[in-house]
Formats: structure tokens, sequence, C-alpha cells
């Protein structure tokens, strides 16, 4: 399966989850937190994925799908990280929800940085991609330096 596709259904396994959002419940379904942490892990693929194409100098039209979905995760994040969804396995930090207006501001940052990947994907602007590559990761490494406990490794 492409990785814009592995994404899709993994946003749609969580988003699934919160279906019912507005129902009072305990806790979330246990496919937010399993959604989530899927497309989580799709994102690393498609953004890894990129990596060789800048690496190479290559044309970076082709990365312009993968940058939209990136950008579009990034938008959608912040949804699947309910109130009560920091239960089971998970490596968010309770900082998600006690300062949800900065988690929400990185996922904006995120979703921004993404968003001008896509353009400058779509340009076939090589030099100005591998730059922005660079601002994408970084801004994924603040929000998980943030916002993610460390791996128990």
């Amino acid at each position: 399966m492409k990785p814009t596709l592995m994404i899709a259904a993994a946003l749609a396994a969580g988003l699934a989850g919160l279906a019912h959002a507005d129902a009072p419940a305990p806790t979330p379904a246990p496919d937010v937190v399993a959604g989530r942490q899927a497309a989580f892990s799709l994102s690393n693929v498609v953004f890894g994925g990129m990596r060789p194409v800048v690496e190479a100098g290559g044309d970076v039209k082709s990365l312009t799908r993968g940058a939209r979905v990136l950008a579009r995760w990034a938008r959608a994040m912040p949804g699947l990280f309910p109130e009560g969804s920091n239960l089971g396995r998970t490596t968010a930090s309770p900082a998600v929800w006690s300062d949800r207006p900065g988690f929400e501001a990185a996922a904006a940052r995120y979703a921004e940085a993404a968003t001008r990947l896509a353009e400058l994907a779509d340009a076939n602007d090589k030099a100005g991609f591998a730059a922005q590559y660079k601002v994408v990761g970084d801004t994924c490494g603040a929000c998980h330096k943030a916002y993610r406990l460390p791996d128990q490794h």
C-alpha cells in the first residue's frame, strides 16, 4: 500500500474512534490511540521516504502529494488527542492536555511548514524543498520534545 494511502487509512481508523466524541463517554475508544500511533508511524514513513530524493537532488515534484498528506495529518492531529486518551500504551506527554493551546500551536506550525513543503515540491524547487524539509523536521522534533515522553528503550 502506498504511504499516502496508509496514512489515510490510519487517520480514518483514528477518526472512527472520534465519531461519537460529542456523546458522553468515560474514555475514548482505544482506536483513537491506535489510530494516532499508526498515523505517526506512517507520517514518519512518508517523511523519511523523501530524504533520498532530497539527498540526491532529485525531482521533488513527485513528493507533492506526500507533503500535502503530512500537512493534512498535522491539521488532523490535535483531534486524535481527545481528553482522556492518555490511557494505555501511549507516549503522549501529559502536556498535550495540560498545555492544549501550545500543543495545537505546535501542530499548526507543523501544518504550515508541511504546506510550504508541498508548494515547493509542486514548483519542483529542489533547493527550496531541501531547506524546507529541514524546517518540517525541526517543527516535528520540537513538538515531540515538548509533547512526547522520552523513549523507554
